[in-house]
């Protein structure tokens, strides 16, 4: 499979990426301080993603998605404060943050497919649900 399509994949590589980003950052307070935090960010959403497609549930899928939605927007505003702190060269950062507003944009849309699905599950029209007083799915208000 191609790697751009293999989501693991992609998260795995920004990870390591976001490892050696880190890793160039000048010895100061201020920049381990922000690199410390986007190596912990950078890194989870890897992780997390592991867990989702290992989730108990469609419930417990949507809710290990969102942390790891959580971490790369943790990690975008991380590595745009770098950028504006200038601790490397501008294009050091080019691929990073197109890749992490991608993998945003992938996240945001796979949680909001996983909770429409999820929403369309527990309203299908069928004889036990409640909803539904026959089998043709009339409406019948009570």
């Amino acid at each position: 499979m191609d790697a751009k399509y293999n989501l693991n994949e992609r998260l795995i590589d920004f990870a390591v990426a976001i490892l050696k980003i880190s890793a160039k950052f000048p010895k100061t307070v201020e920049a381990n301080h922000v690199a410390g935090q986007i190596v912990r960010s950078g890194t989870a959403p890897a992780l997390h993603y592991g867990e989702a497609q290992a989730a108990e549930s469609s419930k417990d899928f949507v809710h290990k998605m969102k942390v790891a939605l959580k971490e790369l927007r943790e990690t975008f505003n991380g590595l745009r404060i770098s950028r504006k702190m200038s601790w490397l060269p501008d294009e050091e950062f080019v691929w990073v943050i197109d890749e992490n507003n991608q993998l945003i944009s992938i996240f945001y849309k796979s949680i909001e497919t996983a909770q429409k699905n999820n929403a369309n599950k527990h309203n299908t029209r069928n004889p036990g649900n409640k909803k539904y007083d026959n089998q043709n799915g009339e409406n019948i208000p009570k």
